[in-house]
């Protein structure tokens, strides 16, 4: 009898979305209730705490409990360490492909897409040189100091060896990737790419890779990167594909090989989610027309429309809201 009335409450949201914005419209403020529990990639917490700021204006008695890091490390807190979370929001989408699909999850929704980017402060040495087509020079001076997130915990981190790559082919400079490695020595790199800010702001360190979401929300000045290798333009996807990366596997000695191409990030319920229901009507307001709005305030455009890879196993309260990946025949 609970399964049923469960079934019957999330059907009940799916209908609310479908005739009001596509997302929870009820003012009653005991309609929902609980402690939600998000795993998210450090470059969402600013809009992380946005979009639980504003649904917790509609629904008073939701709490939630945030996790954030470098999306590879809180989705084995998922697969390897049977943490409960009730939403996993990675920076990359192949993530959850990678670490959680099929076992620790059902499917997987492509919601939103960002840029790479060079950041800096008025601190910065040579700031006031710095532009796009001599970024890599100033990076390679002696007294230059620049960072990146760790590749095997953090999608930002394997994103910038890609945009090394290819700047090395972009600017016809060979052996630029090796150069811009052996510069940045294991001191510059940080678990997730956020840990870099504070870095920057004390002026420990003049450049650092981010997400354009990123330096936007922190108010950082940043090199904007021609579109052949900053990983943002769905139309360069053949040509974000001559990068590589190896980085760490799902096994303990296992390697997988992470391909270039256009950044995009995704989420999805896991398994072991304790408030499910709780968790689609979050979705609900993540995917509707005022969380996609707070997504855009905040550099990281949203995907029109979302896209959802395993469709049928979506929850039906969330179908609505997307459109199924087309599979490549």
């Amino acid at each position: 009898m609970k399964r049923w009335l469960a079934v019957l409450f999330v059907f009940a949201l799916a209908l609310t979305a479908c005739s009001g914005g596509q997302q929870p419209a009820t003012t009653d403020t005991d309609d929902l209730s609980g402690t939600l529990i998000i795993f998210h990639a450090g470059s969402l917490t600013v809009p992380v705490e946005k979009l639980t700021k504003a649904f917790q204006e509609k629904h008073p008695n939701v709490k939630f409990a945030t996790e954030s890091g470098g999306s590879r490390t809180v989705a084995r807190k998922i697969s390897e360490l049977g943490q409960e979370a009730d939403i996993m929001m990675a920076a990359d989408y192949l993530v959850i492909d990678d670490l959680l699909v099929p076992d620790y999850a059902d499917w997987n929704i492509q919601f939103a897409r960002n840029v790479m980017v060079l950041t800096y402060t008025d601190k910065s040495k040579y700031a006031n040189e710095i532009n796009s087509d001599n970024w890599y020079q100033i990076l390679l001076r002696d007294d230059v100091i620049y960072g990146h997130s760790d590749p095997n915990a953090d999608p930002c981190g394997y994103r910038t060896l890609m945009v090394w790559q290819l700047a090395e082919i972009y600017y016809n400079q060979p052996g630029l990737y090796q150069k811009l490695d052996d510069h940045c020595p294991p001191a510059n790199v940080r678990p997730k790419a956020v840990e870099l800010l504070a870095l920057l702001e004390s002026g420990d360190m003049d450049y650092a890779f981010e997400y354009l979401s990123v330096a936007v929300q922190h108010n950082l000045k940043y090199v904007s990167l021609p579109k052949e290798i900053n990983l943002g333009s769905p139309e360069m996807a053949d040509y974000y594909a001559q990068a590589k990366v190896e980085i760490n596997g799902s096994e303990p000695g296992q390697t997988v090989t992470v391909v270039g191409a256009p950044i995009v990030y995704g989420l999805t319920i896991p398994k072991n989610a304790p408030h499910p229901e709780l968790a689609e009507a979050f979705l609900q307001f993540v995917l509707g027309p005022e969380g996609q709005a707070i997504l855009n305030e905040l550099g990281q455009p949203p995907l029109k429309p979302p896209l959802a890879e395993h469709y049928d196993r979506l929850p039906e309260s969330l179908k609505p809201l997307v459109e199924p990946v087309k599979e490549v025949k």
